[in-house]
């Protein structure tokens, strides 16, 4: 099942509608913001979060790399999916900073670990990365220990985008997620 950029903007009307609204502006070309909020600059808006967050390149290649061992294997375009989702979510809010935050406390362990970055993990070591931190079996918790970020700011965050999109819910037969549309006649008839 391929995710598309449909799968990402109903994921993040699922989480709010401000999400949705900044993938609009941003791949509209409006307002001169880059995907955090913040002045786009020369160098496509990635810069280092002066609060000690990853910088957003970072970020979105290590969810992308994350997200390739925590989704079933049966869906593909994962990159762009990630990628449109992460423009709706790091939109300078305090989520978006926990993020940043989270996604770095996870580099500083695959660089401590492997001595390199989690993007350039095999899959098997992110994978155990993973295991390592404690976030497969973590409860989330945004304000608790690394492991407790790494899973609510992460995987969860990847999970609700997965399972909130339409090809997710169809993965586990939710045929009509939050946030998408389907009217009364989805009701009536049952799952295909």
């Amino acid at each position: 099942m391929e995710l598309t950029r449909r799968d990402a903007v109903a994921a993040l009307a699922a989480v709010g509608a401000a999400g949705g609204v900044a993938v609009g502006v941003r791949h509209a070309g409006g307002g001169g913001q880059d995907a955090a909020g913040g002045e786009a600059d020369g160098d496509g808006g990635r810069h280092d979060d002066a609060d000690g967050g990853a910088d957003e390149e970072t970020v979105r290649s290590t969810m992308v790399a994350v997200a390739a061992v925590v989704y079933p294997d049966a869906v593909s375009n994962v990159e762009a999916f990630v990628d449109r989702f992460l423009d709706g979510r790091l939109d300078g809010s305090a989520h978006a900073a926990g993020l940043r935050e989270a996604v770095a406390d996870l580099e500083a362990a695959s660089r401590s670990w492997y001595d390199a970055p989690v993007a350039e993990l095999s899959a098997a070591d992110r994978e155990e990365l993973l295991r390592g931190t404690g976030a497969d079996t973590a409860e989330e918790d945004p304000d608790g220990t690394t492991a407790e970020r790494v899973r609510y700011y992460v995987v969860n965050d990847l999970l609700l985008a997965l399972y909130a999109s339409p090809t997710g819910g169809e993965l586990v037969g939710i045929e009509n997620p939050q946030g998408h549309p389907g009217g009364a006649e989805s009701y009536r008839r049952g799952p295909k």
